[in-house]
């Protein structure tokens, strides 16, 4: 097909072809505001011009326009000291994986077990990689894994530096898949950050960028009322095998708070086991000493619980008189009935003490729990 500029009108031949045979078009003259072209007296085809259509059916390039920016320049996840490569082609899109969150079976249903999930540090933005098979997706998510768990400490040590000496120290981070229940029953799994610090277990939604952001996480549960409950394979999955999961445990306020996180692999799974199972310890022998007020036999005492000591019932307040005092060796027995009181044995001729909180007794339950399980293990026995 061809036109001519100088003229008004343009001729052309047009022709169709139709079960691999061409079919004959008469020759027909048409203005610059369209073609139409008269087959057969039954037939009819309307072709329109357009000045230039290779907006409509090309782009510039495939991968140079990808989304992906979003990060704060300033944020560790965005600082860039690694010697990446440095690319100026439009061709060519650099995605640094500082931070970022390779999964397999996340989000999107992938029953051939093809499919490998990079998110970025923000969680705005996400690319859907399919391979030829599933030996090549788990090539691919074991190497962009291992890259992004090779740069974490260099991240550790990057936001350290932003939050000051102010904040607690963190000792591990990142992105782990948590078990969201849904209020059809079904579950699903949620792309979460989350950090060990000094004292706590926090959950974000995203890579924090700022100061403010790092002091305000979706969930902070408190290490030492935290208990690791399960380390290891968890439900199957049609197309990935068994999962990798761990459990915790929290004595909140309201109860029983209880997570499952699933990982992607064994060098995940121990890492959190150990930074959590380390983390309650080391958080129980930096507390120390917890006090509380309750009643027992309807009078106000107070209950010292010391790492080193053990248990202190003191009359009227911390200072009062101490009526009982017993090593963690004497215990023999503690429970609680979920609502508000704390029993505790320690086979002196008192008997059993039922100590009233006025509030759940789960916390203090954890935390006792959390005390021995730290000096079993400084011990050298296994809790």
């Amino acid at each position: 097909m061809g036109r001519e500029n100088a003229s008004p009108k343009v001729r052309c031949r047009i022709s169709i072809e139709k079960d691999g045979k061409r079919l004959p078009i008469q020759r027909i003259a048409t203005s610059q505001k369209g073609w139409e072209a008269f087959l057969t007296e039954s037939l009819t085809v309307a072709v329109r011009f357009l000045q230039d259509v290779s907006p409509y059916i090309r782009k510039a390039s495939l991968v140079g326009d990808l989304p992906w920016d979003g990060c704060d320049d300033l944020s560790p996840a965005r600082s860039d000291s690694s010697g990446s490569p440095k690319h100026g082609s439009r061709d060519c899109k650099v995605i640094p994986l500082k931070m970022c969150y390779a999964a397999r079976n996340l989000s999107m249903y992938d029953p051939e077990g093809r499919l490998v999930e990079l998110r970025s540090p923000d969680g705005c933005h996400s690319l859907v990689l399919r391979c030829r098979d599933s030996a090549a997706a788990l090539s691919w998510s074991q190497a962009l894994h291992n890259n992004i768990t090779a740069l974490l400490p260099q991240v550790l040590a990057e936001t350290q530096c932003m939050l000051g000496a102010a904040t607690d120290d963190l000792r591990y981070l990142g992105w782990v898949a948590e078990q969201i229940s849904q209020d059809d029953g079904r579950a699903l799994w949620q792309a979460t950050l989350a950090v060990a610090s000094q004292k706590d277990f926090l959950l974000f939604e995203a890579m924090p960028r700022t100061r403010e952001e790092w002091a305000h996480p979706k969930h902070k549960l408190p290490l030492i009322s935290t208990r690791l409950v399960h380390s290891g394979p968890g439900h199957n999955s049609h197309t990935l095998g068994t999962h990798l999961t761990f459990a915790t445990r929290t004595g909140c306020p309201q109860g029983i708070d209880m997570r499952v996180f699933r990982v992607e692999n064994q060098r995940d799974l121990s890492a959190w086991t150990r930074a959590l199972v380390q983390g309650c310890h080391a958080s129980a022998e930096l507390t120390r000493e917890v006090t509380i007020s309750c009643t027992l036999r309807g009078e106000a005492v107070s209950v010292a619980i010391h790492y080193d000591a053990g248990f202190t019932v003191c009359r009227g307040g911390p200072s009062g008189p101490v009526m009982y005092r017993y090593p963690f060796e004497k215990l023999r027995m503690s429970a609680d009935d979920g609502n508000k009181h704390l029993y505790l044995d320690f086979g002196g001729p008192e008997g059993e003490l039922a100590l009233d909180l006025h509030t759940c007794p789960k916390p203090v339950v954890f935390l006792l729990h959390t005390f021995l399980s730290a000096k079993v293990t400084r011990m050298g026995l296994l809790a």
